[in-house]
């Protein structure tokens, strides 16, 4: 095994790497690495921002490497409160292992499954009694956990934090203990619960896991963290066409950090793609293309970009309609803002009104005014903005 050459491919682009030192000497033992990545199942999706780290797990896998992913379906009870002014609600249990089951089936679409081990961290958490618990307290201060940035801040603006919430890096630490990382995978903003981790095992008599962080991918709107409350991300199970029309809408300053992180070009062609951009030789709007395309097809199939892009152009350039787009029957006298409801392109009979009102829906191509409007009998084409449409099968 070339170690240079590994290196260099697992710490591309990585923000932090802690240390490179140590991975070298765990790489040149020629045994494969337990390589760590914790998810919390918070939500049914996973989107391009978190497939940046579980990319790179699974470069870790194609170099021979086994990964550990651990489903927290213990901590996500808890709340992570990395990044967050409040304290997060809880979730139920129903509702973390519905996520989780989602998670693992759209996880398998980038992970190799024959280096994959899975675990739940509740097999060591749920069973944890006062003793151990006071335990694990122990072994870090309440002036380390205040050096955790967004503690600090809502610690300095008198801002309540739980003491359930300082448990959480402790429950996060106590993982790689479980699992024995070699090296944990994490987003920038998870560095204090990843050194969390190196602390609990040199405290447990453990070679510490070395800390690897990848960039946080911003959204659609260029500005934010990508982030499915902020409705401003790709899904990575969404459609072909969904995903490359969104891609499509990021704007020129975002298209650097997306073609590094989201393509899974080789980093010759992206340097290639970045250089031409500079020079003028490669224009953003060709660029945003050849990221639509990459991306429909690594989560599709081969093909499914150029279908994708195809169809963009069918519907925006030649304001055609999609040749697929979802159905719903509806009964007799249905209006238009129930309809648009019903359809789940709006969330409340307020924002179709508001919709209508800015003049952004048509039905069959036509411009409606009015939210009260009773749908003929009959199949209707509803479309809200540039990428929302609908087919209404209203019933006579």
């Amino acid at each position: 095994m070339d170690v240079d050459r590994s290196l260099r491919r697992l710490g591309a682009h990585a923000v932090d790497l802690i240390s490179e030192a140590e991975l070298r000497k765990k790489l040149e033992r020629g045994t494969p690495l337990r390589v760590k990545l914790g998810i919390d199942p918070t939500a049914s999706d996973i989107h391009l921002g978190f497939a940046v780290v579980l990319r790179r797990l699974r470069a870790f896998q194609d170099l021979g490497h086994t990964a550990v992913l651990i489903i927290g379906d213990f901590t996500a009870m808890v709340g992570d409160p990395t990044g967050k002014s409040t304290t997060r609600p809880r979730l139920t249990r129903e509702e973390v292992d519905g996520h989780a089951r989602s998670y693992v089936e759209q996880i398998g679409t980038i992970l190799d499954p024959d280096r994959l081990e899975i675990r739940r961290n509740s097999e060591w958490l749920a069973g944890l009694g006062m003793e151990d618990v006071l335990r694990l307290t122990s072994q870090v201060t309440v002036a380390r956990m205040l050096e955790r940035d967004d503690f600090a801040k809502r610690y300095a603006g008198g801002t309540p934090i739980s003491l359930m919430e300082f448990l959480y890096p402790l429950l996060q630490g106590l993982d790689s203990v479980e699992v024995r990382a070699d090296v944990e995978l994490g987003g920038t903003d998870q560095l204090f619960n990843l050194l969390m981790g190196r602390h609990l095992q040199e405290r447990a008599g453990q070679e510490p896991q070395v800390v690897l962080t990848t960039p946080l991918l911003v959204g659609l709107d260029g500005t934010q963290k990508m982030s499915k409350s902020l409705g401003n991300y790709v899904g990575v199970a969404e459609s072909p066409a969904e995903q490359f029309g969104k891609l499509m809408s990021i704007p020129d300053s975002a298209l650097e950090m997306y073609l590094i992180h989201a393509t899974g070009w080789e980093p010759d062609r992206i340097d290639a793609a970045l250089a031409a951009l500079r020079t003028g030789d490669l224009h953003p709007n060709r660029a945003k293309r050849d990221l639509g395309q990459a991306v429909a097809d690594r989560y599709h199939g081969p093909g499914a970009g150029e279908a994708a892009e195809a169809e963009f152009d069918r519907v925006h350039k030649a304001h055609e309609v999609p040749t697929e787009m979802p159905e719903f029957a509806l009964p007799p006298g249905t209006e238009l803002a129930a309809a648009l409801v019903a359809a789940g392109l709006v969330t409340s009979r307020r924002e179709a009104v508001r919709q209508v009102g800015q003049g952004g829906v048509r039905l069959d191509g036509e411009v409606v005014s009015a939210a009260t409007d009773v749908i003929a009998p009959g199949v209707h084409v509803v479309q809200i903005g540039r990428r929302r449409w609908a087919r209404l099968d209203v019933g006579s």
